[in-house]
């Protein structure tokens, strides 16, 4: 019978030293709150119920963490009191007997499940306890785990340590698991018996063993157990985020030729053989099919580029944007919720908002989709192999049938019939001589004016 578990999330912090208008599990790692990242991790690890311990923006933090298939339940902590008091405060969802409870913190964004279900699998073995540690160079300033005959005998403090205990590079990350069926008992029995007066969760260690309780330790890579404290952490953790996906993405078969200048999105998905070149950002929502290429310096947010097409470089692509296959959408073009069929090109100096484009279709550069009339957007309809040429206007609602021709520079306000050649533009007239006499005026209005200044 598979065992049950509740996952206690700790994101109840003033957040101080972030210096935020909100609390700090709300700010993003990949467009996304970090909170989210934390309950994305616990549900991977097969934890669909979260007792989430909030304070400062609870309703804020509680919305950014309900994600989908799991059930997440708020509980407010009024004091702060140290981090057995605050699991404490997840009383009433401890009470319903779990097999499991898990304990993180919903500032540790770059967590996986692995640790997580390790964790758990060591309960399963009969550990009452089960710290997370990870292994660092840099140990400084962490509790160490101290381990012997396989069994966590205590984590010291680096105050309380001696000199050989701080050779210990084996170091406590904050996350542990519990017998849930003891866990109320183990958590009832911290003291605040210290200088802060606080509860410290650490203590179940040395409780649980003065019980004939066995403690265990697993480890975590350091990375994941990074924890985000102010703007200098933030990025950071960005930092390693983006260096893990592109990692994962390039050895899924997408080439990248400067991976370190493409910034992803939690969501961002993109197909084998699709080839990003450098300076390029997804915001969320953006679906990139297998062989398309991205050019340099470009922007996709909310969008699907399919099999096969091209676009930019400094293309922006806006939410619904909808690229065919071998389609393109080159240099300094814009398309927010537009369908571009396939093999149809808008190549340049172009924008296209609320507007379906006909399989080969050609959009000449300088194009506008005229979609806003001040108050409501309308629909532009350009048919297959279309032809628009250069810095014309099409003000929506209008329809361009298939195979028409638009001559360039015009301003386009009524439907066009398939097969059809539209002007829009005023005659071209003539003025013999006329350029020299306006620049001669000029030049005289120019010299009065500087006479006046002398």
């Amino acid at each position: 019978m598979e065992r049950t578990c509740l996952a206690i999330i700790l994101a109840a912090g003033d957040s101080t030293r972030m210096k935020s208008s909100k609390s700090k599990v709300l700010h993003p790692v990949a467009n996304r709150p970090m909170i989210a990242h934390v309950v994305d991790a616990v549900a991977k690890a097969g934890i669909s119920s979260v007792a989430l311990v909030v304070g400062r923006d609870a309703d804020e933090v509680s919305k950014a963490a309900r994600i989908g298939g799991v059930e997440v339940e708020a509980h407010l902590q009024k004091e702060r009191l140290g981090t057995g008091h605050a699991v404490l405060a997840a009383r009433e969802a401890i009470a319903r007997g779990y097999d499991d409870i898990l304990v993180t913190y919903g500032d540790v964004p770059l967590q996986t499940e692995g640790p997580l279900k390790a964790a758990r699998q060591g309960l399963a073995e009969g550990s009452d306890i089960v710290v997370i540690g990870f292994h660092t160079s840099k140990p400084t300033g962490y509790g160490r785990l101290l381990v012997k005959d396989g069994e966590l005998i205590a984590i010291r403090e680096e105050k309380d340590a001696t000199d050989a205990e701080r050779a210990v590079k084996w170091c406590n990350s904050g996350l542990m698991a519990i017998n849930g069926r003891k866990a109320l008992d183990l958590l009832a029995r911290i003291e605040n018996s210290n200088a802060k007066g606080e509860y410290y969760l650490t203590d179940l260690v040395e409780i649980a063993r003065s019980l004939g309780g066995r403690v265990t330790a697993v480890d975590a890579p350091e990375v994941e157990m990074t924890g985000c404290n102010n703007r200098a952490e933030l990025a950071a953790i960005e930092r390693f985020w983006q260096e893990r996906r592109r990692h994962e993405l390039m050895i899924s078969g997408v080439t990248m030729i400067a991976p370190e200048t493409v910034f992803l999105s939690h969501d961002t998905v993109i197909g084998q053989d699709a080839l990003i070149e450098p300076n390029v950002v997804f915001g969320p929502g953006a679906v990139i099919d297998g062989g398309a290429v991205i050019h340099a310096f470009s922007h996709i947010e909310g969008a699907h580029v399919s099999v096969g097409a091209t676009v930019g470089p400094f293309a922006r692509l806006r939410p619904g944007a909808d690229l065919g296959e071998r389609s393109k959408v080159g240099n300094f073009c814009e398309v927010k919720n537009g369908q571009i069929g396939e093999g149809a090109k808008v190549n340049h100096l172009t924008y296209i908002g609320d507007a379906v484009i006909g399989a080969g279709a050609n959009i000449g550069a300088g194009t506008i989709t005229c979609n806003y009339d001040g108050v409501n957007k309308h629909e532009t309809r350009i048919g297959a192999n279309a032809f628009i040429g250069s810095n014309s206007a099409l003000v929506a609602p209008v329809s361009i049938g298939d195979g028409a021709y638009i001559a360039s520079g015009s301003v386009i306000t009524h439907n066009v019939p398939a097969e059809a050649l539209a002007f829009g533009r005023a005659r071209q007239e003539m003025k013999p001589e006329r350029a020299k006499a306006i620049r001669e005026r000029a030049q005289a209005i120019k010299a009065a004016k500087q006479a006046k200044t002398e």
